[in-house]
């Protein structure tokens, strides 16, 4: 083999002796920590998100570099599917009018909320979700699920994200569902002095920031898992929002923090009271 590729024997000895470049052991040791990231993520993070967290880690990498070593690993992160309509309007109610007209952007938390329904297949049947989300740090600050459709199950989300943020004059956009536009919400939104707000009908991007949430739990849970039971699919949508979605999961239009840092950093640099981080049970919502 020496002969062939024209090399002396004592030089080739040699370089089975020699030990590992500097370079080499940095990439073993950054592949390892790359692993971990990637797998507390349970496998959704892709490049950008661990290297955002290597970096709040104080670790001094490129991004190039970490997807060298994720591609030499197999490892990638997870794509989104495409989402599915839900809504059912009735067409005897008054939608509230439309005062977001896809502006999604708020100051301050609690400024605007958007919610929205999901369905969760299982072997059962469907668990359906429904969610209330903070447009300013993309936390998921109410939520319900139930095996219905019914009214109840925005009152429950709308009542669980009242309870935790007590709101002021928040705007709450949704679609045109019937839950939404029912009189027992509208009475409920009344009541606390939330102001309703809903998008045109069959335009996803009139809601398109719950819709976005929606892609994120398809693409990081639900396509992943077969649930057996909706007991099952409820322990694992609680434990993805308040274990994962809203402490740690981070989001590139954040700054790659997570909803909870973000609120924390915005409490910080304005000096106002942080945003209460209630403890939830299996039971909430």
């Amino acid at each position: 083999m020496c002969r062939l590729l024209g090399v002396s024997t004592s030089g080739f000895y040699a370089w089975l002796k020699r030990p590992e470049s500097a370079r080499a052991r940095r990439d073993a040791e950054l592949a390892e920590r790359v692993e971990a990231v990637h797998a507390r993520s349970h496998g959704t993070y892709g490049a950008p998100r661990i290297h955002a967290e290597l970096r709040a880690e104080g670790e001094r990498v490129g991004r190039k570099r970490v997807a060298r070593l994720m591609k030499a690993r197999g490892l990638v992160g997870v794509s989104r599917r495409k989402g599915c309509q839900t809504t059912s309007r009735d067409e005897s109610a008054q939608p509230a009018p439309d005062l977001v007209e896809r502006e999604f952007a708020a100051e301050a938390p609690d400024r605007l909320w958007v919610a929205d329904i999901t369905y969760v297949p299982t072997w059962e049947g469907f668990l359906y979700l429904a969610v209330v989300l903070d447009v300013f740090s993309r936390r998921i600050v109410g939520w319900a699920m139930a095996a219905h459709l019914r009214t109840e199950l925005v009152l429950s989300a709308l009542n669980m994200a009242l309870w935790q943020r007590r709101p002021e004059a928040v705007v709450h956009h949704s679609d045109q569902g019937c839950q939404y536009t029912s009189l027992a919400f509208s009475r409920r939104c009344e009541e606390a002095g939330v102001r309703p707000s809903m998008g045109s009908v069959g335009d996803c991007f009139d809601n398109a920031m719950a819709e976005s949430f929606f892609a994120t739990l398809e693409c990081e849970l639900l396509d992943r898992v077969t649930f057996r039971t909706r007991a099952e699919a409820e322990r694992a949508i609680f434990e993805f929002i308040e274990g994962w979605y809203n402490p740690h999961r981070r989001h590139s239009a954040l700054g790659y923090l997570s909803p909870m840092e973000y609120e924390q950093r915005h409490a910080r640099h304005k000096g106002g009271v942080q945003t209460p981080n209630v403890e939830l049970s299996t039971e909430a919502g």
